[in-house]
């Protein structure tokens, strides 16, 4: 085999690469988006009804159906600018190279620590709280829009954020590594028909910072105490104190891999 050939074949393979890795992308954005799911739905209704017309001879719906197609891609982009728009944001805040700081364990278990105790104070006290944590795709976009505090994490500090007199306390506080970003963030609220309509507007958020990134987000709710978190465009209700550490020492591992032996972990 000669270098041009060798050189044809790694473009071939690129090609392919790239189209799987596209295709990867569109259809883990349809899994937590409802409204791209039933456009594709329609999209397919409408392939099915022009392939039935070219075989029947069905010759004025063939005809409105090549209408339809002839002016759906300018109509796609005006009624989902919106989705459009923020999956173009979201690539390009991704970051390719990892996330922004890697915590070794001592630092991962003290942050967990200190989050875990703000949420039982919170619990106790039914103060309602949503504390999400930035893992590989970049929040600087909701940071700059919040009031910046960049503090270390503890639990005194995240409890008197939440504080029911706090100017602060409706919004979201964002976690980096083990510093906290800011506090009054505002995030999109989910448009999810599967989540349930007695959740209020913590939840919602939660799940929609959580559809748009890949960041790890924690609910209190305030009239509950009930702790939740969002992850990948899911919701998980009520969790025990020891099931929210889990997530949150594996959500913090680098590259999402726990190592057993490293991450063992016993509440003080």
């Amino acid at each position: 085999m000669t270098i041009d050939n060798i050189i044809v074949l790694a473009k071939k393979i690129l090609d392919v690469l790239l189209v799987w890795a596209l295709l990867y992308y569109i259809l883990k954005s349809l899994r937590k988006n409802v409204k791209m799911i039933l456009l594709f739905k329609g999209i397919l209704i409408i392939v099915i009804t022009k392939i039935l017309s070219d075989l029947l001879d069905l010759v004025t719906i063939g005809y409105l159906i090549d209408y339809v197609i002839e002016w759906a891609p300018l109509a796609l982009i005006v009624i989902f600018q919106p989705e459009i728009r923020d999956a173009l944001e979201s690539l390009g805040r991704a970051k390719f190279l990892g996330r922004h700081k890697t915590l070794t364990l001592s630092q991962r278990e003290k942050a967990v620590t200190e989050i875990i105790n703000a949420i039982k104070f919170m619990q106790s006290n039914k103060i309602g709280a949503l504390m999400v944590l930035e893992r590989d795709v970049s929040l600087a976009n909701y940071i700059n829009k919040s009031q910046k505090i960049y503090a270390d994490i503890s639990a005194p500090l995240l409890s008197s954020i939440f504080y029911t007199n706090n100017p602060l306390h409706d919004g979201g506080v964002i976690i980096e590594g083990d510093q906290i970003s800011c506090a009054g963030a505002v995030f999109p609220t989910s448009t999810s028909t599967v989540i349930s309509k007695r959740l209020g507007t913590r939840h919602r958020a939660a799940l929609g910072i959580a559809e748009q990134t890949d960041c790890l987000a924690i609910i209190v709710s305030e009239e509950t105490g009930r702790v939740s978190v969002a992850e990948e465009g899911e919701l998980t209700y009520n969790l025990s104190l020891d099931e929210v550490r889990s997530r949150l020492l594996e959500g913090l591992t680098p590259n999402r891999k726990v190592n057993k032996k490293e991450d063992s972990y016993e509440e003080n």
